[in-house]
């Protein structure tokens, strides 16, 4: 009568194991999909970056991370001052540069 509400639980076969190269060679497609899609772009951009802050120097006009639009007036270390209107300076970090402007683009905004 209890085989009539319960099914029984028989084993099962145990399946084929696969070898485990199909496995490797998947992980390893997977591995370099993910370096080529996101680890390599990263790089390359970060050393465009480094480059372009190298490459910055008293005079040039830039825009920051927060959309400021400046001429740079002294460079230090680690911060610069750039004046963003006559007679207005403030400190911004190096890193915080997004981009460096052609020379008069001030003058135009």
């Amino acid at each position: 009568m209890l085989n009539f509400f319960i099914n029984n639980a028989w084993a099962q076969s145990a399946s084929p194991q696969g070898g485990g190269t199909s496995f490797i060679i998947m992980m390893v497609v997977f591995v370099a999909i993910f370096y080529f899609i996101i680890i390599r772009p990263q790089t390359k951009q970060a050393k465009e970056h480094k480059a372009m802050l190298e490459a910055l120097s008293k005079g040039d006009e830039i825009v920051t991370n927060g959309g400021i639009v400046g001429r740079i007036n002294k460079i230090g270390d680690n911060f610069m001052a750039i004046e963003i209107a006559t007679d207005l300076e403030i400190k911004v970090q190096k890193h915080a540069v997004t981009a460096v402007l052609p020379k008069g683009t001030m003058k135009s905004l």
